[in-house]
């Protein structure tokens, strides 16, 4: 059975960074693609961030593009998002996502099989 499990959120203030990261256990890592979605209070769920099970093809949401890079490490079963420049309108519970074997980094959450917990980001002014 796929666990996820994400870390590194936190209180930050805006203008600061943040990496989150997600840790995929159970399976074979390398075989899922992996995806980053973010919920604020009142809102739907968001995409944010996605890549694919090589790390060739990554795709962003429009918010954060030039902002925000996602990147995973096989070999510690990992994927990241680093968070610069945060704003306000980051706040949110960040979850990590994970689909199975297609190269593809896909924007919706319905092509995602598994999800985790979610972290915490909140941006002050």
């Amino acid at each position: 059975q796929v666990q996820l499990t994400e870390s590194g959120g936190g209180l930050v203030q805006a203008g600061d960074s943040l990496r989150l990261s997600c840790v995929l256990s159970g399976r074979t890592f390398s075989a899922y693609y992996m995806g980053w979605f973010r919920q604020a209070p009142g809102k739907e769920r968001d995409f944010v961030a996605a890549i694919s099970r090589s790390g060739s093809v990554d795709s962003y949401a429009d918010s954060v593009k030039g902002r925000f890079t996602v990147s995973r490490d096989n070999a510690k079963n990992t994927v990241y998002l680093q968070m610069n420049t945060l704003n306000l309108e980051d706040t949110a519970l960040y979850y990590c996502a994970a689909g199975y074997l297609v190269e593809t980094a896909p924007r919706s959450g319905r092509d995602y099989n598994y999800w985790g917990q979610g972290t915490q980001v909140t941006v002050s002014s």
